[in-house]
């Protein structure tokens, strides 16, 4: 069973950093698409960014220039870093394994 665990969410102020991570487990393999989405309150759910297995990349457009996706498939993480937060970006950000494997969601909140 796969199991997707993400941390490294908390409190900015606009114009801050913070870099989530996503632990993976029960899935070493790299033949695997993995994404990062986030879901404001009233709001749906939408995609952030994805990476495959050998670091193919994609962003939303509210994410190209400020967010980096990665992938450290020695330690199975995901990385998401993200500059230049605003508070639209505020959210709970969750990890996800296509096509089925979701984490619990990190908290992420950005001040004005």
């Amino acid at each position: 069973q796969v199991q997707l665990v993400e941390s490294g969410g908390g409190s900015v102020e606009a114009g801050g950093s913070l870099k989530l991570s996503c632990s993976i487990s029960g899935d070493s393999g790299r033949d695997r698409t993995v994404g990062w989405f986030r879901q404001a309150p009233g709001k749906q759910r939408e995609l952030v960014a994805t990476i495959t297995g050998i670091g193919a990349t994609n962003y939303a457009d509210s994410a190209k220039a400020r967010f980096t996706i990665s992938i450290n498939n020695a330690k199975n993480t995901v990385y998401l870093t993200m500059n230049a937060l605003k508070p639209d970006d505020s959210a709970v950000y969750y990890c996800h394994q296509f096509p089925a494997f979701w984490g619990q969601g990190t908290q992420v909140t950005v001040s004005s």
